[in-house]
């Protein structure tokens, strides 16, 4: 071998190893921004995992307790319409006694006003068909009055004008003036637990 063959030679042999020394330092780099790129990946995906779980029992606590509260709001609205329904068939319960059963509620109603005078006023239906002795029976109730020819506007019951000043004893009005206790008789009755 001549001598440029042999620097030749040697230049291949350098540039052989310098080109492994540099493929072996650029594996290393690209093993170690591989692994890099890796743990980084990874954090990343526990972090997103974590925060992901997070949310979805954030979201399953909010469900939950919006189920609650719809579950709830059901449940009152329900209450509510059968307290309704109760109240609207406790005054056509009443309006739909028979006549004398109907004049004895009358009577019961007129004793709550016992001491006080005046004129009892009634509906067309109830004038037409009220008892000969109703104001013998208003008397011995305590209710010293005499019933107006003239109807008055209301369902079932009666009004007593004492001069300016009238005892509304209306079926309507009484109800809607106890609605609370009768709710608190009715919540205990059907729905107690």
């Amino acid at each position: 071998m001549n001598g440029s063959d042999r620097i030749l030679s040697r230049i291949r042999t350098d540039c052989d190893e310098n080109v492994r020394s540099i493929a072996a330092q650029a594996q290393k780099e690209r093993d170690r921004i591989i692994a890099d790129a890796q743990h980084q990946a990874d954090k990343n995906a526990a972090d997103i995992a974590e925060k992901a779980a997070k949310k979805c029992r954030q979201l399953e606590a909010s469900s939950h307790s919006r189920a609650q509260l719809e579950t709830r709001n059901a449940l009152l609205k329900r209450r509510r319409m059968e307290i309704d329904k109760t109240v609207e068939g406790l005054e056509r319960y009443l309006l739909g006694l028979e006549t004398h059963e109907y004049f004895e509620a009358l009577y019961r109603l007129a004793a709550r006003l016992s001491g006080k005078s005046g004129v009892v006023l009634l509906n067309k239906k109830d004038l037409e068909r009220k008892p000969q002795n109703f104001e013998a029976r208003l008397k011995a109730a305590g209710v010293d009055a005499t019933v107006s020819p003239d109807p008055v506007g209301i369902s079932g019951g009666f009004i007593l004008k004492c001069g300016d000043i009238e005892e509304n004893m209306e079926f309507a009005a009484i109800i809607s003036a106890k609605r609370d206790e009768l709710e608190d008789l009715i919540n205990r009755e059907l729905f107690a637990r």
